[in-house]
């Protein structure tokens, strides 16, 4: 109230929460952390409990009257409040899918008058800045000696004026007053294969610059069981894992600053999704549990570590952040995925499916929703196929059949190689012209002798192939690399189908995201079985949603609230455990090609 929106939550969701969820904007400065005392709503039920930090900002005569500090107050049932106007309404930017996000990151930059006898004085001056800082409504923090004598320079240079910026509870610099306003946060999402990275101005949530490395970690294997069995081999071996993927992490922040014609030393946050193996092996975390019975994580809420601890090349305070897990194998890139495309808030079933190395796929509504991993293994990113690459220069991704074998490659260049979109497209295009059965078998030239494309079926080292282009060829090996990837893929969708008691025509949309997703042709991935035999119309590729989520919670503190409350809204499948999976599985790899098979 007063605009009468309704907001339907889970049991333990804040109302500074709930309120999000519908748009409405509750007044803060501290970001939710309970220090500021101005996210006030009044509530009808003025028995509603109190908690201690109401009584820190709130009269006696306001607390029986029901007002509450919003980022406290749990809502356990059904209630009505009334949100006064917000003192400032916050800019907008779009993100995830075309969704308005309101402009409130968790770094902010803060004017102060700072008067001290004698700014050399470091008991002196911590005592008045740490004062200072309460008064602001923004928590104590941590001050350290380099803090301090950031302050006594910028006191002798400026005067009492003084320029803070503070990230969440952390005070990050102390500059004078007329230093650089400017503030960079960074979104990364750390896959497997690639890690994805988008620079943003957190005052107008304007993207600067986007860049896509190779993860150098995959010289430890092309996945993350791989890797896990190599960090856990010694810490010597876990720190040499940790370094390959910051120096991914340091050469992207470098790159992006550079295009960006920016300095890396303005970036004060960083927030960073990815799965559970890839993110514990950032941080430096045993990643060993994640691989073995029961299948756990070593933690799954999300963390926060400085910059300069973890060796980031940013600003050496910057605060880097995770978002939380759902399982030991549906991380952090998942729940920016669903932050993203707002899959919990949808009335509407719909399933959700990140193909890659490791696939993420959850299915659900505003009901209820569940989620699995499938190992696809790295066919799609080009591992393991003879002439697999990613989609770079000379990377074939599009392959249609036709008079001739028509073929679409990066960069207009001579072939080199396929990527995994064409390779689906060209396995799709052989079922449909008649050259592949739905077992995977790829026919000889003499079962088709009529054939337009017989010349095309060819052998390289007694393997059958078709040649797409001279040198480039994709072989019966490869096709069953797919079917494998594939197989895992739709083991998964069936059986969060049967776990939630849903058909197929309850499906209202099905999202295929990612960056390798929003590649894919939505008629080779339904041939293939990436998908469900539903109709075209309902199959939407939306683009790296992983890397959405994680700016849309850079971008606001709200948004980063509402993705720490959705792990616990979903239900975790853990299909290894399944007694059945491996029957599952071996069904499920033949190809449909066509409906009904």
């Amino acid at each position: 109230m007063p605009e009468g929106l309704v907001s339907e939550v889970s049991r333990g969701t804040t109302l500074f929460v709930a309120a999000h969820w519908v748009d409405l904007p509750i007044d803060s400065t501290c970001g939710g952390a309970g220090t500021c005392g101005r996210c006030r709503v009044r509530l009808d039920d003025t028995d509603f409990p109190v908690h201690a930090v109401d009584e820190e900002w709130l009269t006696p005569v306001e607390l029986s009257a029901g007002w509450r500090v919003a980022c406290r107050a749990e809502a356990e049932q059904d209630l009505e409040c009334w949100v006064p106007e917000p003192m400032q309404m916050p800019l907008s930017a779009i993100a995830g899918r075309g969704r308005p996000v309101k402009v409130e990151p968790a770094v902010k930059k803060l004017t102060i008058e700072l008067v001290v006898e004698d700014p050399e004085d470091p008991e002196l001056l911590e005592g008045t800045l740490r004062g200072a800082i309460i008064d602001q409504g923004l928590g104590s923090g941590d001050i350290s000696q380099e803090l301090l004598l950031e302050t006594s320079d910028a006191l002798l240079r400026s005067g009492p004026g003084i320029s803070l910026t503070l990230c969440d509870q952390h005070l990050l610099a102390v500059e004078p007053r007329n230093a650089s306003t400017r503030c960079l946060g960074l979104a990364i999402d750390l896959g497997t294969t690639t890690v994805v990275g988008s620079l943003v101005d957190l005052q107008s949530g304007k993207v600067l610059a986007e860049k896509s490395l190779l993860n150098r970690q995959a010289v430890f294997g092309a996945d993350v069981i791989s890797r896990i069995a190599y960090s856990t081999a010694s810490a010597s071996r876990r720190h040499e894992i940790q370094v390959a993927a910051l120096e991914t992490l340091n050469r992207l922040v470098i790159e992006l600053a550079d295009e960006a014609g920016v300095d890396e030393r303005r970036i004060y946050q960083a927030l960073v999704v990815g799965n559970p193996a890839m993110l514990h092996l950032l941080l430096g975390i045993d990643a060993h549990p994640i691989a073995v019975a029961p299948f756990v994580t070593s933690f799954s809420e999300e963390q926060d570590v400085e910059a300069a601890h973890l060796g980031l090349a940013t600003h050496p305070r910057a605060r880097v952040q995770t978002l939380p897990f759902i399982g030991a194998y549906v991380g952090a890139d998942t729940v920016g995925g669903l932050q993203a495309t707002d899959l919990l808030r949808s009335k509407e079933v719909r399933l959700f499916v990140d193909v890659g190395t490791n696939s993420e796929i959850v299915l659900g509504s505003s009901d209820g929703v569940w989620a699995c991993s499938a190992p696809a293994g790295p066919a799609f990113e080009g591992g393991r196929i003879r002439n697999g690459m990613m989609a770079s220069e000379g990377a074939i991704h599009r392959v249609k059949l036709g008079d001739l074998v028509d073929l679409d490659v990066v960069g207009e260049q001579p072939p080199r190689g396929i990527c995994g979109s064409g390779l689906i497209q060209a396995i799709a295009e052989l079922g449909r012209v008649g050259l592949l059965e739905t077992s995977g078998r790829l026919r000889r030239p003499e079962e088709v002798p009529e054939h337009p494309f017989a010349s095309k079926l060819i052998q390289i080292d007694e393997v059958r192939a078709f040649e797409l282009s001279g040198g480039v060829a994709l072989t019966q090996v490869d096709i069953r690399e797919v079917q494998a990837a594939k197989g895992a893929i739709s083991t998964g969708i069936a059986v969060l189908l049967e776990t939630a008691g849903l058909g197929l025509e309850d499906i209202h949309e099905v999202v295929l995201a990612g960056s390798f997703g929003s590649a894919i042709d939505p008629w080779s991935a339904r041939a293939l079985g990436l998908v469900p035999w539903v109709e075209l119309e309902k199959i939407q590729s939306v683009g790296n949603t992983a890397l959405e989520g994680a700016k849309m919670a850079l971008m606001s503190f709200r948004e980063r609230q509402m993705a720490r409350g959705i792990p616990s809204r979903v239900t975790y499948v853990e299909l290894s455990a399944m007694p059945d999976f491996n029957d599952r599985y071996l069904t499920a790899l033949s190809f449909p090609l066509e409906e009904g098979t």
